[in-house]
């Protein structure tokens, strides 16, 4: 059973990109980077829950199945105790830097010269914003930074992509793990710049990922994101840059997402329907 929903998982992997009549590009992305390891999340616990002896089907239990569910589910609780202390280190941090209030939003300063802003936490962040960016930008070009980021805020995009980070983590050995995540963070951005254009000029936004692109080449590039942490800054700049520009200024559907993808989630809860079999 288990090499069975494993062939599934990395065969719906390999079939990204397709099109799906219906679904947009953000609604394909998300679907087919968190079906595969919650398939198998769902079948592990399936087999832990039912043992190794029986039979199911008329076939009989096997050990093998049974131990590597076990391994699988011990190695996913440990990444996600892992994720999840590291989330807290990050907001436990934040809370020793200085708040200031900056066109009428109420952030925390970090002393650095790098150019950084950020939401950090969980359902309810922070915003930082560093002495470094308050250097590079004036009031119209910050106004931008910060439009931006309360995007981030209002789609909880901190805390939905902690929860993605958490399976990426368990799931980096399936096949285009990495190519669809980083699909989704520059989604994740465009979507923000979106909204935040609705009430800022795109021009000005465009200027501002420019400016702090430019700031970011001159620093070293060893620094890394973590999973309760949303930027406009952009670790991977030169690669998406462009593409973040482009979209500001074309309308596309690629973002559209009316929920009706979630049925295609109830796949994952199949391998639950097998327990009544086994005897």
């Amino acid at each position: 059973m288990i090499l069975l929903v494993l062939t599934l998982a990395c065969g719906i992997r390999l079939l990204y990109p397709f099109t799906l009549m219906g679904m947009s590009r953000w609604q394909i992305s998300l679907i087919t980077f968190i079906v595969p390891p919650l398939l198998l999340i769902v079948t592990t616990i399936s087999i832990v829950s039912m043992g190794y002896d029986g039979k199911m089907l008329g076939l009989p239990s096997s050990r093998f199945s049974y131990s590597t569910s076990i391994i699988f589910l011990g190695i996913a609780l440990v990444k996600f105790i892992k994720t999840t202390l590291q989330g807290c280190d990050s907001v436990k941090v934040i809370k020793n830097y200085p708040k200031q209030v900056i066109n009428n939003y109420l952030v925390r300063i970090v002393e650095i010269d790098l150019p950084y802003s950020a939401q950090i936490g969980f359902w309810n962040p922070e915003l930082i914003i560093s002495s470094g960016l308050l250097k590079s930008l004036d009031l119209n070009h910050l106004k931008a930074v910060i439009a931006h980021e309360e995007a981030h805020k209002n789609y909880h995009d901190t805390f939905y992509f902690f929860w993605l980070g958490w399976l990426k983590t368990i799931s980096s050995w399936l096949p285009n793990t990495n190519m669809i995540w980083e699909e989704l963070l520059l989604l994740r951005e465009i979507r923000a710049d979106k909204e935040a254009i609705k009430n800022i000029d795109p021009l000005v936004l465009a200027e501002s990922l420019i400016i702090v692109a430019r700031k970011m080449n001159l620093v070293a590039k060893n620094n890394s994101t973590s999973f309760v942490e949303v930027c406009f800054h952009d670790m991977n700049t030169n690669s998406r840059l462009e593409k973040r520009i482009k979209a500001l200024f074309e309308m596309s559907e690629d973002l559209e997402n009316d929920n009706s993808h979630i049925n295609y989630l109830l796949l994952v809860l199949l391998p639950l329907l097998s327990i009544p079999f086994h005897n």
